[in-house]
């Protein structure tokens, strides 16, 4: 094993911590307007290295997550009820509806509407760090059928 200051293991460590800033951020702020580019030129990375690299060590592009966060608390505002659809999208940082739709739509399995009018009550007097566990939205890929392994 080499040890840690060797310079085979410096620049994958220092492009892990990079990434992992990358992705903090990205939790952070996901309510406001990030673009990979933005994100890129914040750790001295080109946009092309970032979404590489992040993908290798996530397992989706920057986009992707970021999208995820954002449905993520969109599920959590529409489960109370009291906003509209438009208003959580606009409240989660995306700028448009329809690519907020469709985007939730692909990872829910249903349209913002639908999960609105289904989950307000469901999820009623559940603790919010339950509700978020049980409600996780599950890509496609992640949904394998029970008898394939």
């Amino acid at each position: 094993m080499q040890p840690p200051d060797s310079p085979a293991i410096t620049p994958h460590l220092r492009d892990l911590a990079r990434l992992r800033r990358v992705r903090d951020r990205i939790d952070r702020e996901y309510a406001q307007p990030l673009d990979v580019e933005a994100l890129a030129r914040g750790i001295g990375m080109s946009a092309g290295h970032l979404s590489r690299q992040f993908k290798l060590a996530y397992g989706e592009s920057p986009y992707a997550y970021l999208m995820t966060r954002r449905i993520e608390r969109a599920m959590a505002l529409l489960r109370r009820g009291d906003s509209s659809v438009t208003d959580v999208c606009f409240a989660v940082g995306c700028a448009s509806l329809g690519t907020f739709s469709t985007r939730f739509t692909e990872l829910v399995g249903m349209s913002p509407s639908a999960y609105r009018n289904r989950e307000a009550q469901a999820t009623a007097g559940m603790p919010p760090c339950v509700a978020k566990q049980v409600t996780r939205p599950i890509r496609n890929r992640e949904a394998l059928p029970a008898n394939r392994t």
